[in-house]
């Protein structure tokens, strides 16, 4: 399959203004962090949470408990991924037992990833609530599945791949929408 850029639809400072803005909506929404936690969705999730987390520090003055979950075995479709998959460490070093959790992740497409990550979760304890914290959603739900904190609504093709750029991985900030093209 090859891919070409079709559009940049965000750059470093346009990544910065929408994380800034989601932990302004975590804040209100809860009355302050003082029962809040981020757990990012590994791969990309996780250093957003990360993000998030400082900001909401510099905002409130208040360090919140970040962690990152791997998913992979909840997926539904672990079978079609690989006859080994790579299966990471989950790294919740706190509680969520009664706390407030903000799921976080990258990009909100099917669903079926915050499904995933919903039953990781709950297999570790029981959550007062979960609020799930995207970058982009682009559409295309296969589950009600809706994001209580959106950076950047991105309606987008079946045919697209709206990729996350981040430092920690790929040594920039961004989001770029690419398409699939026949190589005929």
């Amino acid at each position: 399959m090859k891919l070409r850029e079709k559009a940049r639809i965000m750059d470093e400072a346009a990544m910065k203004r929408a994380l800034t803005r989601i932990a302004h909506e975590i804040i209100e929404r809860n009355k302050g962090v003082e029962n809040v936690a981020l757990v990012g969705i590994r791969r990309r999730g996780g250093p957003l949470a990360e993000r998030l987390a400082r900001k909401i520090e510099e905002i409130e003055g208040v360090k919140v408990p970040v962690g990152v979950l791997d998913i992979t075995l909840y997926r539904d479709d672990l079978t079609t991924l690989s006859a080994y998959p790579l299966v990471h460490r989950t790294e919740i070093d706190f509680d969520i037992n009664d706390r407030i959790i903000v799921l976080v992740d990258d990009v909100l497409y099917t669903g079926r990833t915050v499904r995933a990550a919903l039953d990781a979760l709950i297999d570790l304890g029981r959550p007062q609530c979960i609020q799930l914290a995207v970058l982009i959603d682009r559409g295309h739900r296969e589950l009600p599945i809706k994001a209580d904190f959106v950076g950047k609504n991105t309606p987008t093709s079946k045919l697209e791949i709206v990729n996350v750029l981040v430092k920690e991985y790929d040594g920039e900030d961004g989001v770029i929408i690419q398409e699939i093209i026949d190589d005929e």
